[in-house]
């Protein structure tokens, strides 16, 4: 069996991004290990929410938790940054902000973790973060840098197929959410189909032909959306995900699509430890 590290930005990014491969992996008997860069201080949290004197990052750990006991992980380590915000936010120029953070230094600690676990296999983001979140962003740099010191020989870049989700809306499929700028900031929001093919090039990802793996995942898909539910301080039955009708959220999410670097673009490959004894 084999050991995968999964390293995310901040609370609830696993369940979303990786929830799938994390389950389906500790199914099969490897060892699943997450590792998250902040404790996700500056998420959006509805009025009310949060008991008296509660603080949202301490929530959103207990929420990592119980995420991780769903999904399967028999590790979880928090580097300890805190959570920059939004691209073009005040929060990005904290001191003590991930986007702020030192690669090098912040390598080192990922490179540590990986080490003690001999890790095989390793999933970060996209070049761009997937949708430019300036974390998400640092958790490339960082991950790909903490892979070449400790010598971790697959390095997968978790992304989103963003042919496959236009050609979801060309038919008429899911709201999506997006980037979009509000008052010079940039901001998630919600979009219906039409309003993605009428206004907007949607910017999430890559196209497929830069993929080179699609993990199916359909089997976990119920982990995967328990998972987002326990983090309940962002995901809330109202949200995005959790309002798909299921063989929606099913279609939409019931594949996790990753570039493996260094590998030739095309997807070929449809399991993260192909190749590994």
């Amino acid at each position: 069996m084999a050991t995968l590290v999964c390293f995310h930005a901040h609370p609830d990014d696993e369940a979303i991004a990786t929830g799938g491969v994390m389950a389906k992996a500790a199914h099969d008997g490897h060892r699943v290990v997450l590792v998250t860069a902040t404790g996700g201080e500056h998420g959006e949290v509805a009025d009310g929410f949060l008991e008296p004197g509660e603080i949202l990052g301490d929530r959103r750990l207990r929420e990592l938790a119980e995420a991780c006991s769903i999904l399967g992980a028999e590790r979880l380590e928090v580097l300890g940054y805190r959570d920059s915000g939004m691209m073009g936010t005040p929060e990005n120029d904290a001191p003590d902000s991930f986007w702020q953070a030192d690669v090098e230094e912040a390598a080192q600690k990922l490179a540590t973790i990986l080490e003690e676990e001999n890790a095989d296999v390793l999933t970060i983001y996209d070049e761009n973060g997937v949708y430019g979140h300036p974390d998400h962003i640092k958790v490339w740099e960082v991950g790909v840098r903490a892979a070449e010191i400790a010598a971790v020989k697959k390095v997968y870049e978790m992304t989103v197929n963003r042919t496959a989700w236009r050609r979801r809306f060309e038919r008429g499929g899911s709201p999506a959410r997006t980037i979009q700028t509000v008052d010079g900031i940039d901001t998630m929001v919600d979009l219906d189909a039409s309003e993605v093919t009428r206004t907007i090039e949607f910017p999430m990802g890559v196209e497929e032909e830069e993929l080179t793996t699609a993990v199916d995942v359909s089997e976990y898909i119920d982990v995967k959306k328990k998972a987002m539910r326990a983090h309940a301080s962002q995901i809330t039955e109202e949200s995005f995900f959790l309002k798909m009708p299921d063989d929606v959220f099913a279609e939409g999410f019931g594949t996790e699509w990753f570039i493996l670097r260094g590998a030739p673009a095309g997807v070929h490959e449809y399991d993260l430890f192909t190749g590994i004894e």
